[in-house]
């Protein structure tokens, strides 16, 4: 059983959800151009009112605490998997985001017309990469798309999963 449970992201996880992001650098990589640095409630806000993304905040069975974030994204193609993130630092490394990636997949998989799944993710976040691969997602190479962030080109993979090669 896996200790992460996804609960409804709402007002009340703003200022833990802002606390986690500490630099610019950070929320380029976990969220792309949608929120501003530092990110303002105004854009939680409009973000919550989104009609095609599902924002959960990452729940810690044993401890009954927030250590993350994780969207599903509905305005694509295939649904995705967006904004993943382990928010509390002592939290990291520790095998939670391959739970919440099982847990988000779990849910999606659990709508039987849902054959597909997808994720981006920059080329250089190894950790990430090596975590969507244990799920059994792999780089689909067709759909690399780069990114500018002060002066440097980041280059974003997209991952996909068929629910045939969903690893439980």
């Amino acid at each position: 059983m896996t200790d992460v449970i996804l609960e409804e992201f709402t007002i009340a996880d703003f200022e833990t959800f802002k606390s986690w992001i500490t630099e610019e650098r950070m929320l380029a990589q976990f969220a792309g151009p949608i929120f501003s640095f530092p990110i303002q409630d105004s854009e939680l806000v409009a973000y919550l009112n989104r009609p095609e993304i599902n924002p959960f905040k990452v729940v810690l069975r044993s401890i009954k605490k927030s250590i993350g974030h994780c969207e599903l994204n509905f305005g694509h193609q295939v649904p995705r998997l967006s904004r993943i993130l382990v928010g509390e630092k002592s939290m990291r490394g520790k095998g939670f985001g391959e739970q919440i990636v099982r847990e988000m997949t779990r849910k999606l998989f659990q709508d039987s017309s849902v054959k597909v799944v997808d994720l981006n993710v920059f080329d250089f976040n190894s950790a990430a990469i090596r975590c969507y691969e244990k799920v059994g997602f792999s780089i689909n190479p067709i759909t690399t798309e780069p990114l500018r962030f002060e002066g440097e080109t980041w280059t974003r993979l997209n991952m996909i999963l068929t629910r045939r090669h969903f690893s439980q």
